[in-house]
């Protein structure tokens, strides 16, 4: 059997710290390319769940994000090409995280990650 380093932490984070690191791990897994300002913006919209297409774009702004309503549009249109928000409706658009990225931001939270790396003995 191989042996291995373990390497095993705890530490208490926000529920917006805790959100934004599973999006980061969900993106490092999927090799997402994101900017800061991208990852903020879907954590904003992983801690409130369901906008109003609109309201979320201004809020988005209003959090100093991004600059202007149209370059968060232009963001979630990417976003939702990668399968990482999901939007609804026609006339009044609603967005939120995909289901598939399989985020906990309710309640109590505890992310037990393992992952590992095994090197070819010869």
């Amino acid at each position: 059997m191989a042996k291995a380093n373990l390497v095993s932490r705890k530490i208490e984070i926000s529920k917006k710290g805790i959100i934004k690191y599973q999006l980061i791990t969900y993106c490092f897994i999927n090799d997402i390319k994101l900017s800061n300002n991208e990852l903020d913006c879907l954590t904003l919209l992983g801690l409130q769940g369901e906008y109003e297409l609109s309201v979320f774009c201004t809020l988005a702004v209003d959090e100093k994000i991004f600059k202007t309503s149209q370059t968060v549009r232009n963001f979630l249109t990417r976003a939702y090409k990668h399968g990482l928000v999901k939007k609804k409706g026609t006339n009044k658009k609603t967005v939120n995280l995909s289901e598939t990225l399989e985020l906990q931001t309710e309640g109590n939270i505890i992310l037990d990650i393992k992952m590992y790396y095994v090197t070819k003995e010869q």
